[in-house]
Order: C-alpha cells, then sequence, then structure tokens
C-alpha cells in the first residue's frame, strides 16, 4: 500500500521543471525521475534535435507535457527568451536542475590557455550564473521555486591538472550560497549537488582498467564508482526540500570527500 505521507512529501505532480543539460548523462536520469512522478519537464541544450527527442521520449514514456528546446547557456538574451518561452508554456516554473557544463582541459595551470580558462569558467559557473538569474525572475514572481545547481566533489577538494573545473565549481558552490541569501524571503530555495565519480558511458572503461580500479580501492570508500540511478532520490529530495533547507551543498560521493 502506498503511503501518502511520502506521496505528500515527495510529490511532483504539476509542477514544472527546467533541466539544462537535460538530454543524456545525469541531467537526462533527472529529467526521467521528474517525468516519471508527474512534472512537466523542459530540456535544454545547444543541441535542438537531442532535445527534441529525449522530450518526446519522456512524454511518450510517461505521458506528462515535455518541451525540447535549444539553448546556448553563456548567451543572457538567449536564456530569458526561452526562460520566458518555457514558463510561458507551462505556466511557470518551479525548479531548475542547473546542469549544463563541461570537464575542460586536463593541464597543469602552466600550461593552460585562456581560451580554455575562459571556456570552462563560461558554462560552468557564468552559465550558471544566467540560468539562475533569469530563472530567480520568474521564481520571485510566484513567490516559491526549487534552484538546484549541480557542482561536483571537485568544488571542494582539489585535483591535479583540474585547475578549470575545480576552480568553475567552487564557484557554483559559492554562488549558490549568495543566491540562496537573497532568495530566502522569497520562498525560494537554493541548494548544489555536488556528485562523486559516477559510472558512464565516457569512463566506464577507465573503471575497467588496472588504474580505474586502483583509483577505486585508494579513493572511494565504498569501493565503487555510483551508478547513474543513485542520484534519484537526492535529486526528488532536492525538488521537494523544506523551505528551512537552503544555501547548502549535498555529496553523494561514496565517501570519497571523507579524505
Amino acid at each position: 500500500m502506498k503511503s501518502k505521507l511520502l506521496e505528500k512529501l515527495f510529490s511532483l505532480q504539476g509542477k514544472n521543471a527546467l533541466i539544462t543539460g537535460g538530454y543524456r548523462g545525469i541531467g537526462r536520469i533527472i529529467a526521467e525521475t521528474y517525468a516519471e512522478l508527474g512534472a512537466n519537464v523542459a530540456i535544454v541544450a545547444r543541441n535542438r534535435e537531442k532535445c527534441e527527442l529525449a522530450a518526446s521520449e519522456l512524454a511518450q514514456k510517461y505521458g506528462g507535457k515535455a518541451i525540447g528546446l535549444p539553448l546556448n547557456v553563456r548567451d543572457a538574451k538567449m536564456a530569458d527568451s526561452i526562460v520566458g518561452q518555457i514558463a510561458d508554456t507551462f505556466g511557470g516554473i518551479d525548479i531548475l536542475i542547473n546542469n549544463a557544463g563541461i570537464a575542460g582541459a586536463e593541464k597543469e595551470i602552466v600550461r593552460m590557455s585562456d581560451e580554455e580558462i575562459d571556456e570552462i569558467m563560461n558554462i560552468n559557473f557564468r552559465g550558471c550564473f544566467i540560468m539562475a538569474r533569469a530563472v530567480a525572475r520568474i521564481m520571485i514572481k510566484q513567490q516559491s521555486g526549487k534552484i538546484i545547481n549541480m557542482a561536483s566533489i571537485l568544488g571542494k577538494i582539489a585535483a591535479r591538472n583540474m585547475a578549470g573545473y575545480c576552480a568553475s565549481k567552487g564557484a557554483v558552490i559559492q554562488l549558490t550560497r549568495v543566491l540562496a541569501l537573497e532568495l530566502a524571503h522569497n520562498n525560494i530555495q537554493v541548494n548544489t549537488l555536488c556528485p562523486g565519480y559516477f559510472s558512464s558511458d565516457i569512463n566506464r572503461e577507465f573503471f575497467a582498467s588496472e588504474k580505474g580500479r586502483e583509483f577505486i580501492k585508494r579513493m572511494i570508500p565504498v569501493n565503487r564508482p555510483g551508478e547513474l540511478s543513485e542520484l534519484k532520490s537526492t535529486a526528488i529530495y532536492l525538488a521537494t526540500c523544506p523551505a528551512f533547507l537552503t544555501g547548502t551543498e549535498i555529496y553523494i560521493d561514496g565517501g570519497h570527500t571523507i579524505f
């Protein structure tokens, strides 16, 4: 028998969610989860066809409203326009998942070019700022909303040859805190989700290698990388969390940041 309390606490029925970078990886698993729980979902990224296909698949599978639109998160005017279009289509925006990002070049700082550091900061931090600002304007009018910024354990700990990524994700965590301060009186909660190392198409081969297995043994206390499905419950919680939870980050990393 289903618990009415659980349904009430964690219901997303009729909520409107906007997910950047939502057609694959972490963004896609969150989009799937929200759609399954009854939310209307907007997927945005630079690739129009992949966004539209992902939205079509969600609508067919779960029966709710889903739209896919092209968006470069670095383009403020485009972001304002697309966010307004989504709000008009759905009748508001209740949840923003600020997920779009890149890993960037893995180089020592002395070998990084200006262009390389600019690219990763512009997408991972500036893009997050632009999207949060655009959606916050909608949420202030509503006097409600949840903004969930995707950072990383590398926003807390350092990794060699990852200066741009570490700096950009650290900046996202600080941005979250400032947004939480500024928007608290508007009944808007802003939190950060910080994943550790997860098994995906990009790194599955590495984790199966001897070097990857040694890394897991040395750095991840649970002795394995995460599965994307393990992000679902945390994503649900942050989308339904009480108003008293704001300005914090949640690490889901198998204990990596314990060290």
